[in-house]
């Protein structure tokens, strides 16, 4: 079940170093952007871009949606860097490597980490276009021992047991509800509880009902295993979830999921209802 690859210190050092010989940047925030959401690192000014592939240690994003660049500028005068892509469990990289750049921008003195993902709602109060705040997590890989900090500890990044109890930080949950309320978006912005998978595949219509009665309010296949390292390695963590599709919870419904779309058919139905799920994957 575990991995045997292991990742030395000094292999997260040198990606690193060389991130710092290329950039002028300095961050102290570094947001991952979720499938579908890169643009955000368009808004970056004074940038310096770099192909995944030519970071040294970088695994590539196979997945559409995700451009595959680190990102470095300036955001309201901070300075900041953005994925442009994750790597996820089932495209077939270690949790090792899923998680590898989090702890390359601890090593470059990254002090928050900005987490945001595609997700399916279980809620009721959850619609598409929503977005929500995360505050808690079940991260479903790691209570079957799927997790990134399995295998010989690091001291220098992290205690052998971290507490995650208060993984997402309140602070800046908060200040974002705050904000949102100034903005007049509120009605758009609640918390809630995210839970990953493993994917690809989307819920069965068992599995949905499942998590809502475990307290799930939105699911996807990413997050979780980067918030553990960034938790570990001492860096304060705000999450959030863009609600792109309600997850099917009824048993009379047919679901037809893929990357691209799905469609719901309604038995006894002649009219087949289609609705757009483009971003959801993670």
């Amino acid at each position: 079940m575990h991995s045997k690859e292991q990742i030395s210190h000094d292999e997260y050092q040198k990606t690193s170093d060389w991130l710092m010989s290329h950039t002028k940047h300095r961050p102290i925030v570094a947001i991952i952007c979720g499938s579908g959401l890169g643009m955000l690192a368009d808004t970056l000014k004074c940038q310096d871009s770099f192909d995944y592939s030519d970071i040294p240690g970088f695994p590539q994003s196979t997945v559409q949606g995700h451009a595959g660049r680190l990102v470095f500028g300036e955001l309201k005068g901070k300075s900041c860097v953005c994925m442009q892509g994750r790597f996820h469990m089932y495209e077939g990289h270690s949790l090792l490597k899923t998680t590898f750049p989090i702890r390359v921008f601890k090593l470059m003195g990254v002090e928050t980490l900005i987490v945001t993902n595609a997700a399916g709602s279980l809620a009721d109060g959850l619609r598409p276009g929503d977005i929500m705040i995360i505050k808690d997590h079940i991260n479903f890989p790691g209570l079957v021992g799927l997790n990134p900090l399995c295998g010989p500890n690091d001291e220098k990044f992290g205690p052998r047991f971290p507490a995650m109890s208060g993984c997402y930080d309140k602070g800046l949950r908060s200040l974002v509800m705050e904000l949102a309320k100034q903005m007049g978006v509120s009605s758009l912005v609640q918390e809630g509880v995210y839970a990953m998978v493993g994917g690809p595949n989307f819920e069965t219509i068992a599995e949905a009902k499942l998590l809502h009665r475990l307290g799930v309010d939105a699911v996807g296949m990413s997050t979780a295993p980067e918030v553990v390292v960034a938790t570990h390695c001492g860096l304060r963590v705000f999450g959030l979830s863009l609600i792109t599709n309600k997850v099917r919870q009824q048993s009379q419904i047919l679901i037809v999921n893929n990357h691209n779309s799905y469609f719901s058919a309604l038995f006894h139905k002649s009219v087949t209802n289609k609705e757009c799920s483009n971003l959801r994957n993670g």
